[in-house]
Protein backbone atom coordinates (compact mmCIF):
# COMPACT_ATOMS: atom_id res chain seq x y z
CA UNK A 1 0.00 0.00 0.00
CA UNK A 2 1.32 3.66 -1.09
CA UNK A 3 1.46 6.46 1.56
CA UNK A 4 -0.02 10.02 0.72
CA UNK A 5 2.51 12.03 -1.17
CA UNK A 6 2.37 15.05 1.61
CA UNK A 7 0.87 18.63 0.50
CA UNK A 8 3.89 21.21 -0.61
CA UNK A 9 3.01 25.00 1.08
CA UNK A 10 2.69 27.87 -1.14
CA UNK A 11 6.13 29.38 -1.52
CA UNK A 12 8.64 30.06 0.13
CA UNK A 13 9.25 32.71 -2.61
CA UNK A 14 12.46 34.12 -4.07
CA UNK A 15 13.14 36.71 -2.10
CA UNK A 16 14.78 38.77 -3.84
CA UNK A 17 12.35 39.01 -6.45
CA UNK A 18 8.88 39.65 -4.15
CA UNK A 19 10.19 40.66 -0.60
CA UNK A 20 13.89 42.03 -0.99
CA UNK A 21 14.43 44.51 1.09
CA UNK A 22 13.58 42.82 4.24
CA UNK A 23 16.25 40.21 2.89
CA UNK A 24 18.81 42.42 2.86
CA UNK A 25 18.67 42.56 -0.48
CA UNK A 26 20.03 46.34 -1.89
CA UNK A 27 17.02 47.06 -4.11
CA UNK A 28 13.52 46.74 -4.05
CA UNK A 29 10.98 43.98 -5.33
CA UNK A 30 10.49 43.52 -8.61
CA UNK A 31 7.06 43.01 -8.87
CA UNK A 32 5.05 46.31 -9.80
CA UNK A 33 2.29 47.52 -7.91
CA UNK A 34 0.76 49.96 -10.09
CA UNK A 35 -2.44 48.20 -11.49
CA UNK A 36 -3.41 50.44 -14.05
CA UNK A 37 -1.14 53.32 -16.64
CA UNK A 38 -1.10 56.76 -15.85
CA UNK A 39 -3.71 57.39 -18.92
CA UNK A 40 -6.29 55.49 -17.80
CA UNK A 41 -9.49 57.58 -16.96
CA UNK A 42 -10.89 57.17 -13.26
CA UNK A 43 -9.93 58.07 -9.84
CA UNK A 44 -6.47 56.98 -8.52
CA UNK A 45 -6.63 55.22 -5.03
CA UNK A 46 -3.74 53.20 -2.75
CA UNK A 47 -4.86 49.81 -1.14
CA UNK A 48 -2.24 49.41 1.93
CA UNK A 49 -2.73 47.11 4.78
CA UNK A 50 -0.72 44.04 6.57
CA UNK A 51 -0.91 40.25 6.40
CA UNK A 52 -1.22 38.24 9.84
CA UNK A 53 -0.93 35.00 10.85
CA UNK A 54 -3.05 33.61 13.98
CA UNK A 55 -1.00 35.24 16.87
CA UNK A 56 -2.32 38.83 15.36
CA UNK A 57 1.99 38.71 13.83
CA UNK A 58 2.61 40.35 10.83
CA UNK A 59 3.75 37.91 8.00
CA UNK A 60 6.65 39.38 6.77
CA UNK A 61 7.03 38.00 2.98
CA UNK A 62 3.53 37.47 2.07
CA UNK A 63 3.12 37.54 -1.51
CA UNK A 64 -0.62 39.02 -3.33
CA UNK A 65 -2.05 39.15 -6.42
CA UNK A 66 -4.60 41.75 -7.23
CA UNK A 67 -7.53 41.50 -10.01
CA UNK A 68 -9.79 44.19 -10.92
CA UNK A 69 -12.95 42.41 -12.62
CA UNK A 70 -13.63 45.87 -14.17
CA UNK A 71 -10.68 46.55 -16.23
CA UNK A 72 -9.85 43.37 -17.52
CA UNK A 73 -7.67 44.91 -20.18
CA UNK A 74 -5.14 45.27 -16.99
CA UNK A 75 -6.90 43.81 -14.09
CA UNK A 76 -3.74 41.53 -12.50
CA UNK A 77 -0.89 42.50 -10.62
CA UNK A 78 0.71 40.89 -7.83
CA UNK A 79 3.58 42.23 -4.60
CA UNK A 80 5.15 41.35 -1.89
CA UNK A 81 5.26 42.83 1.59
CA UNK A 82 7.72 45.51 2.14
CA UNK A 83 10.20 45.63 5.03
CA UNK A 84 7.66 47.02 7.62
CA UNK A 85 5.63 43.85 6.58
CA UNK A 86 2.93 45.75 4.68
CA UNK A 87 1.40 45.45 0.84
CA UNK A 88 0.41 48.30 -1.41
CA UNK A 89 -1.46 48.37 -4.59
CA UNK A 90 -1.84 51.74 -6.93
CA UNK A 91 -5.53 51.34 -9.28
CA UNK A 92 -8.38 53.45 -10.13
CA UNK A 93 -11.31 52.96 -8.12
CA UNK A 94 -13.66 50.35 -9.55
CA UNK A 95 -16.90 51.15 -10.82
CA UNK A 96 -19.88 48.51 -9.95
CA UNK A 97 -19.76 45.13 -12.46
CA UNK A 98 -22.23 42.91 -13.62
CA UNK A 99 -24.75 44.27 -10.67
CA UNK A 100 -22.33 44.05 -7.68
CA UNK A 101 -20.55 46.28 -5.77
CA UNK A 102 -17.45 48.26 -6.81
CA UNK A 103 -14.68 45.69 -5.32
CA UNK A 104 -11.34 43.59 -5.72
CA UNK A 105 -10.51 40.08 -5.35
CA UNK A 106 -7.21 39.21 -3.53
CA UNK A 107 -5.15 36.43 -3.59
CA UNK A 108 -2.99 35.83 -0.28
CA UNK A 109 -0.06 33.30 -1.00
CA UNK A 110 2.36 32.66 1.88
CA UNK A 111 4.84 29.84 3.41
CA UNK A 112 3.02 27.49 4.80
CA UNK A 113 -0.51 27.27 3.05
CA UNK A 114 -1.50 24.73 1.32
CA UNK A 115 -3.66 26.33 -1.10
CA UNK A 116 -3.63 30.36 -2.01
CA UNK A 117 -6.52 32.31 -0.23
CA UNK A 118 -8.90 34.11 -2.23
CA UNK A 119 -11.02 37.16 -1.10
CA UNK A 120 -12.21 40.48 -1.84
CA UNK A 121 -12.10 43.89 -0.70
CA UNK A 122 -15.24 46.30 -0.63
CA UNK A 123 -15.00 49.96 0.13
CA UNK A 124 -16.28 51.94 2.70
CA UNK A 125 -17.80 55.24 1.14
CA UNK A 126 -20.06 52.34 -1.03
CA UNK A 127 -22.54 51.57 1.55
CA UNK A 128 -25.14 51.50 -0.90
CA UNK A 129 -23.99 49.32 -3.15
CA UNK A 130 -22.42 47.16 -1.00
CA UNK A 131 -25.88 46.53 0.69
CA UNK A 132 -27.20 45.23 -2.39
CA UNK A 133 -23.94 42.83 -3.21
CA UNK A 134 -25.01 39.50 -3.66
CA UNK A 135 -21.62 38.01 -2.91
CA UNK A 136 -20.75 40.13 0.62
CA UNK A 137 -24.59 39.74 1.67
CA UNK A 138 -23.92 35.97 1.40
CA UNK A 139 -21.62 36.17 4.09
CA UNK A 140 -22.83 36.86 8.11
CA UNK A 141 -23.24 40.42 9.04
CA UNK A 142 -21.01 40.05 12.09
CA UNK A 143 -18.12 38.98 9.70
CA UNK A 144 -18.66 41.35 6.79
CA UNK A 145 -16.46 44.12 8.13
CA UNK A 146 -13.39 41.52 7.23
CA UNK A 147 -13.87 42.53 3.46
CA UNK A 148 -14.83 46.15 3.84
CA UNK A 149 -11.61 49.10 3.46
CA UNK A 150 -11.36 51.69 5.08
CA UNK A 151 -11.26 55.49 3.07
CA UNK A 152 -8.33 58.17 4.47
CA UNK A 153 -7.37 60.99 3.12
CA UNK A 154 -3.05 60.31 3.17
CA UNK A 155 -0.97 63.39 1.43
CA UNK A 156 -3.69 64.09 -1.01
CA UNK A 157 -4.44 60.81 -2.43
CA UNK A 158 -7.17 58.22 -1.55
CA UNK A 159 -6.04 55.60 0.57
CA UNK A 160 -8.26 52.26 1.52
CA UNK A 161 -7.05 50.67 4.43
CA UNK A 162 -7.14 47.00 4.56
CA UNK A 163 -5.58 44.49 6.89
CA UNK A 164 -6.11 40.79 6.29
CA UNK A 165 -5.95 38.30 9.02
CA UNK A 166 -5.62 34.80 7.89
CA UNK A 167 -7.00 33.15 11.45
CA UNK A 168 -8.18 34.22 14.61
CA UNK A 169 -10.95 36.07 15.93
CA UNK A 170 -10.36 38.71 13.60
CA UNK A 171 -10.09 36.11 9.86
CA UNK A 172 -11.13 37.62 7.03
CA UNK A 173 -13.29 36.29 4.69
CA UNK A 174 -12.28 34.11 2.45
CA UNK A 175 -14.24 32.43 -0.45
CA UNK A 176 -13.91 28.98 -2.23
CA UNK A 177 -13.79 29.64 -6.27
Amino acid sequence: MALQTPSQTVGPYFAYGLTAAQYGYDFDQIANDVLVPDDLPGDRIHIVGRVFDGQNTTIPDAMLELWQPDIEAFGRIGTGTDPKHRYHFETIKPQSHDGQAPHLVLIVLMRGLLVHAYTRIYFSDEAATNAQDVVLNSVPQERRHTLIAQRHQVNGHTEYHFDIYMQGELETVFFDV
